[in-house]
């Protein structure tokens, strides 16, 4: 008997499309507003990665998509409190808490702080002038599961005090 292998992203586009169903039988306007969004994000990379007819995305790269989101969410949030504008800040906020549900479980600081410590002992780092190297190796380890800002800041520490 043979299996057939589901891929990961299809996974992905069933949540969300189970999600998005939910979301319109409770009649929950932001949580459909922000499904609706992140489904047009994966859609329009699978469609500008395109080669040749349909194809999916790899898991990697949905949730890139899905980070992207998250990312722009955030910068939008810090902007609007620039501006004083809570009210547009509010927004970007509950659509922040329904992208981040389908992200994977963010590092804590002391989590990353023990992943760069590794890192930089593997890498044999002296200093700041090994930041790019540190830097490199540690966005790869904690791809997905980290925020960049923050591991640049906890790098940039760890390598200070060296």
């Amino acid at each position: 008997m043979t299996s057939i292998q589901v891929p990961i992203n299809s996974m992905i586009s069933e949540k969300l499309q189970q999600d998005l169903k939910d979301a319109m039988r409770s009649k929950d306007a932001v949580r459909l507003r922000t499904i609706r969004s992140l489904r047009a994000a994966i859609m329009q990379k699978e469609i500008d990665s395109r080669t040749d007819g349909a194809g999916e995305l790899p898991y990697e790269e949905a949730l890139a998509v899905i980070q992207k989101q998250a990312k722009q969410r955030r910068d939008a949030i810090q902007q609007y409190e620039a501006a004083a504008r809570d009210d547009l800040k509010q927004i970007e906020v509950d659509e922040l808490v329904v992208i981040e549900s389908y992200l994977p479980k963010q590092l804590s600081e002391d989590e990353i702080r023990s992943a760069v410590e590794t890192i930089i002992s593997d890498t044999a780092a002296k200093g700041m002038k090994d930041m790019g190297r540190v830097m490199g190796a540690a966005m790869q380890q904690l791809k997905g599961q980290a925020d960049g800002k923050i591991v640049q800041q906890v790098v940039r520490t760890a390598l200070m005090s060296i």
